[in-house]
């Protein structure tokens, strides 16, 4: 089992290469089961849209709170795939709260302490890009984190923070999407035990 965490600011192609690498593991014989967060079709997921969007005003702690619950309305089923020895790929998780909090003034060992109970990351990938590329990949329809600049400075720098910890690795994100999906394999492939044998349900 492995719990494998993609992190870093929008933009910087999480959702591509946690996509990329399930298939990748998929096709070498692994049982792979992902995550996304938040996943803004559920209740506290809409109301986490709608304060991104501008409908909602909630305190940078309550907002956190809203990122918090949502991971917490899953760890049944992350530990029951971990428990069953599937790898889970996730693009968010804990560090993002620690993150974005962290930036907008929170104090992260509050923020790492509210999420103890959730699993801990055998690995996490920080997706590594500037504010100004985040911007330049996506123009419009931004929300009000990624309008921010300033404050996306601030959580870059958090991460770059966080990555010092042991289980990450921090990759530049800045290069073309087979070089960072090369760069994310190496890191991951290694660390990885031969895929069961054991037929699945």
């Amino acid at each position: 089992m492995m719990l494998i965490v993609f992190e870093g600011l929008d933009q910087s192609g999480k959702e591509t290469q946690a996509r990329t690498l399930r298939a990748r593991l998929e096709q070498a014989g692994y049982r792979v089961r992902a995550l996304s967060f938040p996943d803004y079709e559920t209740p506290i997921g809409r109301e986490i849209r709608a304060a991104l969007d501008g409908a909602r005003d909630f305190a940078p702690d309550v907002m956190q709170l809203l990122y918090v619950a949502y991971r917490l309305e899953c760890r049944e089923k992350l530990d029951l795939w971990l428990s069953a020895g599937d790898i889970v790929v996730c693009d968010r998780f804990r560090a993002s709260s620690v993150a974005y909090g962290e930036a907008q003034g929170l104090d992260p060992q509050w923020l790492d302490h509210i999420q103890q109970y959730l699993p801990v990351p055998d690995i996490t990938l920080l997706l590594d890009i500037a504010p100004d590329t985040a911007v330049v990949r996506k123009s419009s329809g931004r929300d009000r984190y990624e309008r921010d600049l300033k404050m996306l400075g601030r959580v870059r720098q958090s991460y770059q923070r966080q990555s010092k910890a042991p289980g990450w690795v921090t990759i530049d994100a800045e290069a073309a999407k087979d070089t960072v999906a090369a760069a994310v394999e190496a890191a991951v492939l290694p660390r990885l035990a031969p895929p069961s044998t054991r037929e699945h349900p």
